[in-house]
């Protein structure tokens, strides 16, 4: 029997509310542009704290602070062999860069509120964004400390 070599893709997510509305970014995506929240792919080398706060700065030029893990999504992208281990974490902006240029395919760095969010769910790159924000506002807060980083 030959076993497959199968990982799955691990990301990291900002949840940032900020007066009732969340940051945003509008991507170019390969069905069109889509909502997501500042996301992106864990780099080889680099925690899972790095890699959100790193993201945060590329996609929406904030300087993102995390205080907090809001929670562990795995989801299995529909018709497709890929499955994404999201690690999200709240936190704040503690900075803004206007002259820093966004990562490529990222159109823009918006504040959108919850009803917003459920209005434009169908652009939504994942059903993850409302269900982040949504434990976002119920309170989901999990002490940085649950997270280790250990160096090589």
């Amino acid at each position: 029997m030959t076993m497959r070599a199968w990982k799955p893709n691990v990301t990291v997510a900002a949840v940032v509310e900020r007066d009732g509305r969340f940051l945003v970014v509008e991507e170019e995506t390969e069905t069109g542009l889509c909502f997501n929240q500042p996301a992106g792919h864990l780099d080889q080398g680099e925690s899972l704290l790095q890699a959100v706060t790193r993201e945060a700065l590329e996609e929406t030029a904030h300087h993102f602070k995390p205080e907090f893990l809001v929670g562990i999504y795995q989801w299995p992208k529909p018709g497709s062999d890929i499955t994404y281990l999201r690690f999200t974490f709240g936190g704040s902006v503690a900075g803004f860069d206007p002259e820093r240029r966004l990562d490529s395919g990222i159109v823009r760095a918006l504040w959108l509120t919850l009803d917003e969010l459920r209005e434009t769910r169908e652009r939504h790159r994942s059903p993850l964004i409302l269900q982040c924000c949504e434990d976002y506002l119920a309170g989901r807060r999990y002490p940085l400390e649950l997270v280790r980083h250990y160096d090589a």
